[in-house]
């Protein structure tokens, strides 16, 4: 079924089908949208599903169906209405009938990007709240005194920010101040669902930086709040304090890496520094110790994936020690727990190539020096050992292995 078949099948039973929310945004942005989500207005639930009966329902307090139009499952929602009625985005009252119109379905929408639609049979563009002068203008503004509502538009509109490089208007970041009381009592996986997406924006510093602006970032993530102020020595971080860092490094590791979990672990690198005592700056010994714990804290207020954790602690215990190893024996060790650990060298790489300003040839060839260690394999060795003692004589053989490997291909910064 094509989308103007889908429409037409809508006002045979009474209804106008609409093109809503990114799409629309996209269209005039003139870009290829990746999801095409629909409204449809006038129309009683049966007589739809009559209409569709392969439509797949999953709304629970409003009708939400999913429809195959164009050769994609598209989600196809019914136009409704919104009344508050208490804390957090549970605190809804919903409202829907043939008697909803679109304007009142786009009024509870959170910004006015968002809130557009075009009528798909006349193709007439539905822009009761200057949306297409906004995205034109490059604009992140509230629709309405309702964006307070539910307090998480406020990480949606910073997100919007991040992700367009659009500007939030000075009363829209007055409305995000506004939701700190509530974001308080916000759901941690909420919030982690906005950071994930903010991760995945081309530059995800305007982010933080939006809610520092609005007064929020210190509400909705402490741990990095607290790194404002935490001076470097300016030889060693001339952008200034572990805040300006940290923001720089997101961003560098952003234009070689799309992982959001590359991206948090770059973010959480230096989390430690936030807990630095002030008379002990410009230096922050042990930082990477308190970070594990700074980590632990976080996790437990909004819940991180268990792979994003463990990626953030073992960045977090190794940034500063990994680049600098000398010894033999030490980086072997480094190399064993990388491979143990199953941690993608290149991703680690990654994230310590932009803290650091480059690699040693342990690490940019790291791929390869595990590769050839660990064809040393307890198999090989002596029969008279047993137990901790085949774990020692196979630690020793890597370390021999790779002084060969360092004395032909380190002392022209290469290997083979």
């Amino acid at each position: 079924m094509t989308e103007l078949e889908f429409a037409k099948k809508i006002s045979e039973i009474g209804g106008v089908a609409y093109l809503v929310g990114g799409a629309v945004r996209d269209k005039i942005r003139g870009v290829i949208a990746h999801d095409r989500d629909y409204c449809v207005a006038g129309v009683v639930e049966s007589d739809f599903v009559k209409s569709f009966p392969d439509a797949a329902k999953f709304g629970k307090s409003f009708p939400v169906y999913s429809v195959e139009i164009d050769g994609k499952k598209c989600e196809v929602a019914f136009a409704r209405t919104e009344k508050k009625i208490g804390e957090g985005y549970r605190g809804f009252s919903v409202e829907f009938s043939p008697n909803v119109t679109i304007v009142q379905d786009l009024f509870r929408r959170d910004t006015t990007i968002n809130a557009m639609a075009i009528e798909i049979l006349g193709g007439e563009l539905i822009d009761p709240f200057g949306g297409r002068a906004d995205v034109v203008g490059k604009k992140i503004r509230a629709v309405s005194e309702h964006f307070v509502e539910d307090p998480v538009r406020a990480l949606r509109a910073a997100r919007q920010s991040a992700q367009f490089d659009f500007e939030i208007t000075q009363e829209t970041l007055e409305a995000m101040n506004f939701c700190a009381d509530e974001l308080k009592k916000e759901a941690g996986e909420r919030i982690f669902a906005e950071l994930k997406n903010a991760l995945k924006t081309d530059k995800p510093s305007i982010f933080f930086r939006s809610l520092e602006r609005a007064g929020i970032l210190e509400v909705t993530f402490p741990e990095i709040s607290q790194m404002r102020g935490k001076i470097h020595s300016v030889e060693h971080h001339p952008e200034g304090d572990a805040y300006e860092h940290t923001l720089k490094i997101v961003d560098d590791v952003a234009k070689v890496n799309s992982k959001p979990i590359v991206r948090f672990a770059a973010l959480a690198h230096d989390l430690g520094k936030g807990t630095t005592l002030p008379e002990k700056l410009p230096h922050h010994h042990g930082h990477d110790k308190r970070g594990l714990d700074v980590l632990n804290e976080m996790d437990r207020r909004i819940k991180l994936p268990g792979d994003w954790k463990k990626f953030a602690a073992f960045v977090i215990s190794e940034h500063m020690r990994a680049p600098m190893l000398m010894t033999a024996g030490k980086i072997v060790t480094l190399l064993e727990k990388i491979h143990s650990s199953k941690i993608s060298v290149a991703d680690f790489n990654d994230v310590i190539r932009a803290d650091h300003g480059g690699l040693p040839p342990h690490l940019e060839h790291a791929e390869f020096i595990i590769g050839e260690l660990f064809k040393i394999s307890g198999r090989s060795a002596p029969k008279n050992l047993v137990g901790a003692e085949i774990g020692d004589w196979l630690h020793a053989e890597r370390i021999r292995r790779f002084v060969e490997l360092r004395d032909k291909n380190f002392g022209g910064d290469e290997l083979d």
